[in-house]
């Protein structure tokens, strides 16, 4: 990019940044979701800018990497705003197949325009581009030290929860069974249902882990609103995820959230910004990236050597 082009893009970042800390949309997307929510606006509100040279010159493909940038932290907008200008070739090459992509992240979080443009361009594909990828593990924002990547075992039982005590002791009792550490059943709770045991989800999910009925039947759940009926459902699809993603909390935690299907269609956490922030959420509680794991519960997912690929290239 121009110099002259770099500047402009600062004074307009600068700008922006300036703006989250006055009213606002950006502002409010701090209120509500933290500091990758405001990200993700600012990211789209500086694209819109340079796509459409609105106070700036139009600059469509860097407008493409800001979309992309925002598309990747799970902005539904940008991933449907940048599936438009490949389908299009509005500043960019045309390029259906990744128009597809786009538009299908954003479907998938319940953009009805997103969902209409399928039909056009066809069903997602079977790869990740390149900008949507992780530069870098994440990092968690807490205020106790940051997870280590050193295994977790599962005793001495070190458990940090606010939640009712019989419910801890509920998990400390059943987590172990299936060689779980109970302060990751813990955060999953916290983070599901806050130790609601009649918690239900728009999607029909109940009780304290929140299982869908699909995942209820899957582990023998008969009565998802008796606590350890549901602890003990939630913790087993725990030990089959850990196992599936071979000890990586972030992906369980991902796939406990959104499905393993997601997580390996997308090569790692999906871009949905409400996976996103629940992983976080569950890493910050639990303390590690990792867990052990028994190898012998399921084979590992066929995904993980692209995974890993995608994780480690630098």
């Amino acid at each position: 990019m121009p110099a002259t082009r770099r500047s402009t893009a600062r004074r307009i970042a600068l700008a922006l940044l300036a703006a989250a800390c006055a009213a606002g949309p950006a502002r409010a997307a701090i209120e509500e979701g933290g500091v990758e929510a405001a990200k993700r606006e600012l990211l789209r509100t500086q694209a819109l800018a340079l796509e459409n040279g609105e106070g700036t010159e139009r600059d469509p493909a860097q407008a493409a990497k800001l979309y992309c940038e925002a598309a990747r932290l799970g902005d539904a907008p940008s991933q449907f705003n940048l599936g438009w200008m490949y389908s299009n070739g509005r500043g960019v090459e045309r390029n259906d197949t990744w128009a597809a992509f786009f538009f299908h992240a954003a479907a998938e979080q319940g953009y009805e325009q997103a969902q209409r443009m399928l039909q056009q361009v066809g069903g997602a594909p079977t790869y990740v581009p390149d900008c949507m990828r992780e530069p870098e593990p994440p990092k968690v924002a807490v205020a106790r030290p940051s997870p280590s990547r050193r295994p977790v075992e599962p005793a001495p039982m070190l458990i940090r929860s606010n939640g009712p005590p019989s419910i801890i002791e509920l998990v400390k009792q059943i987590a172990p069974q299936f060689k779980v550490h109970p302060q990751l059943v813990l955060s999953v709770i916290e983070v599901e249902s806050r130790y609601d045991i009649v918690a239900l989800s728009p999607k029909n999910a109940k009780g304290l882990m929140q299982l869908i009925p699909e995942t209820a039947v899957r582990f023998g759940v008969a009565r998802p609103y008796d606590p350890a009926q549901n602890i003990r459902g939630g913790t087993a699809y725990l030990q089959w995820l850990l196992a599936y993603y071979q000890g990586d909390v972030t992906l369980a935690a991902a796939a406990y959230n959104a499905g393993e299907g997601a997580v390996n269609r997308y090569r790692g956490v999906p871009p949905y910004a409400e996976t996103r922030a629940y992983v976080s959420k569950v890493l910050a509680l639990f303390g590690s990236y990792f867990h052990p794991f028994d190898a012998s519960v399921t084979e590992p997912s066929p995904q993980m050597p692209a995974i890993r690929g995608i994780a480690y290239r630098r």
